[in-house]
């Protein structure tokens, strides 16, 4: 009989942040889904840092998000879950290379969202053109 080993982080609470810390740009909600809903920049690859944040800084309209897969190549080891403002987060690595700057977000009965993810060590303005160009549904 195997014993399964889940391992589950705590996130840190996140004290009240004005939303000009969350390096995050949305794509206008519409009725055609997209292939890419936005573009989030985060400041390390460190996912136990860097996903409260980002979840803390959603829409609301996006509900509860409860799994979200980082590229295992990109992203430090994630732990099989995750508890995030008093919810578990359960977090899975995709190590395909078809997607390797993208994060996908799931909320059951709400929907899926994509993320382009910028590199953290990306020069300002070759950011802001990164972000734009999701926000405007070109990336």
């Amino acid at each position: 009989m195997a014993i399964e080993r889940t391992i589950m982080a705590i996130a840190p609470e996140i004290p009240y942040r004005s939303q000009s810390r969350l390096r995050l740009s949305l794509a206008p909600h519409g009725t055609l889904p997209l292939a890419i809903d936005g573009a989030w920049w985060p400041r390390s690859y460190d996912v136990v840092v860097e996903l409260p944040e980002l979840l803390a800084g959603l829409p609301r309209l996006w509900g509860d998000i409860t799994s979200v897969t980082v590229n295992g190549s990109m992203w430090t080891d994630p732990p099989g879950r995750m508890l995030v403002a008093g919810q578990v987060v359960r977090l899975h690595r995709n190590l395909t290379t078809s997607l390797p700057h993208t994060v996908v977000l799931l909320a059951p009965g709400r929907g899926r969202w994509d993320l382009s993810v910028v590199p953290p060590d990306t020069a300002v303005e070759a950011a802001a053109q990164l972000m734009a160009a999701a926000a405007a549904g070109q990336a």
